[in-house]
């Protein structure tokens, strides 16, 4: 108002207004999803665009007008970029399948109704017929590439529990509930390096202490090929020509980069969804991704889950009992670690010696050295603690004269479902099937270009793969509000 009333007195009247127009901008646009519900506030050149149409109909249903955003009123050297108009163009990067912030800086240039619909800020020009320069309207693909490596993932999780709400709501019309049954596995992530590449002399190439150059984030995993034992054959041949030196022997796969776990659902006739998503370096292992994510499925779906389907990598007590407690079952192959395939229990939960008598309990510990910390018991002879009956070991066990048979376990009712859950029942192999929804969601990944990032930062690959999970749930929830009622 005040600069208003100095240029009345500059100006003659009806002239100012031009001038106060062009020092205070154009008024902000609205967002996507209010664009999206009044389109009668698009511009011509703009509703005449069946691409930004078709843009508007896909990230539409978002809730923009919350999206977090940065305050874009201080002086950050040059005109800000909102976040929101940044992550609407990433999602047609990914959408197109664009590799580098370049080709999607070309792509927005070479349809400037996406620059006015995304909301980036717009410098006047009379010079083009939608009135403002595209060029000079967006930031270098430099800035595109420092936006992705800065922006808080924090944001970009919002938007993936905002479109599980959407999917949720939208399987409601059907009275389909959404994320009583998921499954949860990692897809690795290779990191732009050349120790990826093969073809590229590296001295110790997989030395875990020698950080590669090219990326100071990714670290050095093994993607196993299997995660079982696998029944040796009982002779094995002795080669008589090309001998193979046994420190050859390939027992994995190892990669510089990362790993993301992924939470998915499969629902009847109507897809596969992303339920929650992390993005970790390499060396972390699989159940380092269970607690964050389970906990992120609770927040969105405002429950927890009652079954859950995993890989053998998951075969630990804590992923049994937390879907014990909601009266489910987590269907995870046995995993023949520790020595003990077998155990038998007693009614009151105490394991069986070889013998078939219920151990006796002499103690519990605290255990702090695993991922996480749980009480253990130690169980021994019950002839023997905590007196001794004065029978013998009826089957006159090895261990008898060195003091009965003696183990270790959690005391968590989920290390004994490790052993009792019924692998063979209809009910375990109808939960299992549900793994197929992490496999048909890491093809979507693979496809959208999850698995080799033109990326040299951890934060820039963990942004980008929040994002491409975004929209996948986009795209899933476009198919079920396209398809014919009933």
């Amino acid at each position: 108002m005040f600069r208003a009333s100095i240029l009345c007195r500059i100006a003659p009247w009806g002239q100012w207004g031009p001038i106060v127009r062009r020092l205070l901008g154009p008024p902000p646009r609205p967002s996507l999803n209010v664009l999206a519900q009044n389109p009668d506030q698009l511009p011509d050149f703009v509703r005449q665009s069946s691409l930004a149409r078709r843009y508007l109909d896909l990230l539409g249903p978002l809730p923009w007008e919350h999206f977090p955003e940065r305050d874009l009123q201080r002086n950050w050297g040059q005109t800000p970029i909102p976040y929101a108009a940044f992550v609407a163009a990433c999602l047609v990067k990914l959408d197109q399948q664009l590799p580098y912030m370049a080709s999607l800086r070309q792509y927005l240039l070479d349809h400037p109704a996406l620059i006015w619909l995304f909301g980036f800020p717009l410098r006047p020009s009379a010079r083009f017929p939608w009135g403002f320069d595209a060029d000079a309207s967006l930031p270098t693909h430099r800035h595109f590439t420092r936006m992705l490596r800065t922006m808080p993932n924090a944001a970009l999780q919002r938007l993936l529990s905002s479109s599980v709400a959407l999917l949720q709501a939208e399987l409601a019309t059907h009275q389909v509930s959404l994320g009583e049954s998921l499954s949860l596995d990692t897809k690795h992530i290779l990191a732009w390096v050349k120790e990826n590449n093969p073809k590229a002399y590296v001295s110790e190439r997989y030395n875990k202490d020698k950080q590669p150059a090219g990326d100071p984030d990714c670290r050095l995993g093994c993607k196993r090929r299997h995660n079982q034992r696998r029944a040796a054959p009982a002779v094995l041949p002795t080669p008589l020509d090309n001998p193979v030196p046994a420190n050859t022997l390939a027992v994995g796969e190892y990669y510089w980069g990362y790993a993301s776990g992924v939470v998915a659902t499969k629902v009847p006739d109507a897809g596969e969804f992303v339920l929650a998503e992390l993005t970790q370096p390499f060396d972390q292992p699989d159940v380092a991704y269970f607690f964050p994510l389970m906990q992120a499925v609770e927040q969105r779906l405002g429950c927890r889950p009652k079954f859950g389907a995993f890989d053998a990598a998951f075969d630990a007590f804590y992923v049994y009992e937390y879907f014990h407690e909601v009266g489910g079952f987590a269907a995870v192959p046995f995993s023949e670690r520790g020595g003990h395939t077998d155990r038998q229990f007693s009614a009151e939960g105490l394991p069986l010696c070889a013998a078939g008598l219920p151990m006796s309990r002499k103690y519990t510990f605290t255990d702090r050295s695993t991922l996480v910390e749980h009480e253990r018991g130690r169980y021994v002879c019950p002839l023997l603690f905590p007196q001794p009956t004065g029978d013998s070991c009826p089957i006159q066990h090895a261990r008898w004269p060195k003091g009965g048979c003696v183990t270790t376990m959690a005391t968590s009712i989920g290390a004994r479902l490790r052993y009792t859950l019924d692998r063979d029942g209809d009910a375990y192999q109808q939960v299992y099937r549900q793994r197929t929804a992490n496999e048909r969601i890491n093809s979507q990944a693979v496809e959208l270009g999850i698995e080799r990032p033109k990326l040299r930062n951890g934060r820039a690959i963990a942004n980008l793969n929040t994002l491409i999970y975004v929209l996948i749930n986009l795209r899933a929830l476009q198919r079920l509000r396209q398809r014919p009622p009933g």
